[in-house]
């Protein structure tokens, strides 16, 4: 998960720069104001007696027998300005952030014992703070998981429909026409990216690529859409491609016909809509899923479609809790208007066709999606409150 480290995403970090968990040093040398805290079973946030506004770090140590999370809190909405996760006993790790006018608590959460909320600190005068994570339960994730794993039914219809299609092509000898076809139904796929995890191994018989397999392009787990892509742009003949028609076919039917009984995790939407770029990033803009098409830069467009598909459904969540989500929205207009112009008609640009200048241009717009994305799967990290 994103924030294993102890690391409150940068949905709190305000451009990266603050609550962060480190090794605390023993002379502060970053210029901010220090102020020792310490936790314990029977106390928490021991030592904050001159609250004041601004940037700035606590020194937090673990006083107790057993790991704790710390958190820094409104006492009454429960937002999250700050916190350290696993914090070890006996260990001082530093928190830097950024308080304005108002109330603020620490909340310990040790491991095997109840949470405890310190003292309210009241910081006078209306100076802005940096920004807070309001608490997501798994309740407010149900109906928005539901309604999007209800969207990918419909889609399985759609795909199960384009793939039927380039099975005819192929059957009929027509590969001119399975080409095309080919990429109409594989974007459909690459649309469905946060509903991934929930496929199992359905997801490697229709998409996988010949990673992992000891005889590559000749192993017989080597299976749908590219073992296809790689016939169609290899010059193999119809007859050859029939049989791995025939089974994708079937592997996409098998997959609609258990949708209905499938669950997605709700604890798992704003992890997978940060996770659809980040993989578009690693897989498709390297080239590494191309096995003849030269399609790459249309399945990164797909999966921008399909991240913003997500992002809709948990978007009334999200309006509350990212104050960064106008610059989210921003990141992903540059994203998109940079594939788009790849795109010339239905034909699209081939990777290694990039020049230095676009291809910088591309891994620009990607790379500060991917970054904005980060923040979602924070605001949604499901969080103990109890």
């Amino acid at each position: 998960m994103l924030l294993a480290v102890g690391v409150l995403g940068g949905v709190l970090t305000g451009c990266g720069t603050g609550h962060r968990a480190s090794a605390a040093s023993s002379a502060p040398s970053d210029g901010l104001p220090h102020t020792a805290v310490r936790v314990s079973l029977g106390a928490c946030g021991q030592g904050w007696t001159r609250p004041h506004a601004g940037r700035q770090v606590f020194d937090v140590t673990n006083a107790s027998d057993g790991p704790t999370e710390v958190d820094i809190v409104d006492p009454k909405s429960g937002a999250v300005y700050g916190e350290i996760e696993g914090l070890a006993p006996n260990t001082t790790r530093t928190l830097d952030v950024t308080l304005g006018g108002g109330s603020y608590a620490f909340k310990c959460l040790p491991d095997d014992a109840d949470a405890m909320t310190g003292p309210t600190v009241r910081i006078p005068g209306h100076a802005a703070a940096g920004p807070a994570a309001a608490v997501v339960s798994e309740q407010d994730l149900i109906p928005p998981t539901l309604a999007y794993q209800k969207w990918i039914g419909g889609q399985m219809s759609q795909l199960a429909d384009r793939v039927a299609t380039l099975k005819d092509d192929i059957d009929g000898g027509d590969l001119g026409a399975a080409r095309s076809d080919w990429l109409t139904a594989h974007l459909v796929y690459e649309r469905m990216g946060a509903a991934y995890g929930t496929f199992g191994d359905a997801d490697g018989k229709i998409n996988g690529t010949t990673a992992g397999l000891v005889k590559g392009l000749d192993d017989p787990d080597f299976t749908g859409f590219h073992r296809i892509e790689y016939g169609l742009w290899h010059g193999q003949s119809a007859d050859r491609l029939k049989g791995p028609a025939a089974r994708l076919v079937s592997d996409v039917n098998a997959l609609k016909a258990s949708w209905p009984q499938a669950r997605m995790d709700p604890l798992q939407m704003g992890l997978r809509a940060h996770e659809i770029l980040e993989n578009t990033v690693q897989f498709e803009l390297t080239g590494r899923t191309d096995y003849g098409s030269h399609s790459n830069l249309a399945t990164a467009r797909a999966n921008l479609d399909g991240t913003r598909t997500v992002l809709g459904y948990i978007r009334p969540l999200l309006t509350s809790r990212d104050r960064g989500l106008p610059a989210l929205d921003k990141a992903l207009d540059r994203l998109q208007n940079t594939l788009d112009g790849f795109d010339r008609d239905g034909t699209w640009t081939a990777l290694d066709s990039l020049s230095r200048d676009q291809r910088e241009q591309l891994d620009s717009a990607a790379g500060g999606a991917v970054e904005q994305l980060a923040d979602v799967a924070a605001v949604f990290d499901v969080r103990r409150t109890s």
